[in-house]
């Protein structure tokens, strides 16, 4: 099943009256509520509101990176909490390009949650109608189970990797940032060393992902015959990295893991190895 369904589809579905559980991603990093005031604002009717700070991300140490991932625990009581129960279709969407909604899909992926799609385009490509009347969430009916994060790699792999060199790390930040440039989010500038870079935004044409073929073509031109699960995913606090392994997956490039502390976990600690 593609990760992706088109705004077509979700109005087919909507109509249809199939259990599906429209989640507004919606987020800013410069201004953290101004994801919510949007939703406010207008959304897809019926949508309830997912925040990356309240519910998509756990309690920073300083150590862990700008937007760590909850618990397995945590997480699940948030999924309990929204109503996220494993018979439920969930369809993430947001206004900058499913960023936003690729960390969501990553994350209830991860945790053992397959019905779970990214509406392509966002709310830019919904022509149905916008509601106004803020959606509180229905908790599940029973409490949803604790899962592990499957595909997720630590600080520790890492940096064992640097010398065993069993996986190429793939940055989703823009080229600037990755080469040490115009850093304005994070303390320290730079990449892990030995990375490559890919924009995630190479991975849009407008707001549309582009075609699964054009997608394999650029990720196979840029990996070579490296294999999709020897590729981890970062970026500068996990987010945007899964908007790149999201891509891998509509391209047919599957088992790729994520680095979910990303690169304001891994310059915390001025041990590691940095370069520009």
């Amino acid at each position: 099943m593609t990760p992706l369904i088109t705004a077509n589809q979700l109005e087919e579905i909507i109509n249809s009256g199939e259990n599906v559980l429209l989640c507004d991603c919606r987020f800013d990093l410069a201004d953290t509520s101004a994801g919510k005031k949007a939703y406010e604002e207008g959304h897809i009717p019926g949508a309830i509101y997912v925040d990356l700070d309240q519910d998509l991300s756990g309690e920073k140490t300083g150590q862990n990176g700008r937007h760590p991932l909850p618990t397995p625990e945590a997480w699940a009581k948030t999924k309990t909490q929204l109503g996220m129960d494993n018979n439920t279709l969930v369809v993430a969407y947001d206004k900058q390009g499913s960023v936003y909604a690729s960390r969501l899909w990553w994350m209830l992926k991860a945790t053992g949650h397959a019905n779970v799609r990214v509406l392509d385009g966002g709310l830019d490509a919904w022509n149905g109608p916008i509601g106004t009347i803020p959606r509180k969430p229905s908790p599940a009916d029973q409490a949803i189970e604790a899962m592990p994060y499957v595909g997720l790699v630590l600080a520790d792999a890492l940096t064992e990797n640097l010398q065993t060199k069993k996986s190429i790390v793939l940055d989703a930040r823009a080229n600037d940032r990755f080469h040490g440039q115009n850093e304005t989010l994070d303390p320290v500038a730079g990449h892990i060393p030995g990375a490559i870079n890919r924009f995630f935004k190479d991975n849009l044409s407008a707001t549309l992902f582009q075609s699964p073929e054009q997608l394999y073509k650029e990720f196979v031109d840029l990996l070579g015959p490296i294999k999709a699960s020897d590729v981890i995913h970062q970026c500068g606090s996990g987010v945007t990295a899964c908007h790149n392994l999201l891509a891998m997956e509509v391209a047919g490039l599957r088992g790729s893991r994520l680095y979910a502390g990303s690169w304001s976990e891994w310059c915390s600690d001025p041990s590691r190895p940095v370069e520009t």
